[in-house]
């Protein structure tokens, strides 16, 4: 299983956008309540679609110029990337089914 991929300014374009697997990428920070509310289900899905997509965190804190080219405005932001582009997009916590349903969508 290979777990959450944790990403950072450095590794976004390589890891995101020149992904050959379509990419959920959640936008988060520490301090975000509702952010650590969806971490359960963000890692159970990137075990779940190992192999078939990718599962990222990205902390806004760390990273804000990646959180303000995506225009994200409140977290948790979850961005589905397919090619190098962004392809859909929630924000707050969501059910996992919801998840699955986008994420299916792409695989």
């Amino acid at each position: 299983m290979a777990g959450t991929l944790h990403v950072d300014r450095d590794s976004f374009e390589s890891e995101i956008l020149q992904s050959d697997l379509p990419v959920l990428v959640d936008f988060w920070a520490p301090w975000c309540g509702p952010c650590h509310m969806i971490t359960p289900t963000i890692e159970k899905l990137a075990d779940a679609y190992d192999g078939r997509a990718k599962v990222a965190r990205l902390n806004v804190d760390d990273a804000p110029e990646l959180a303000g080219r995506y225009g994200i405005r409140s977290i948790p932001a979850l961005l589905f990337f397919n090619g190098g582009e962004v392809v859909d997009h929630l924000v707050g916590v969501q059910p996992e089914a919801v998840l699955v349903e986008k994420l299916n969508g792409l695989v």
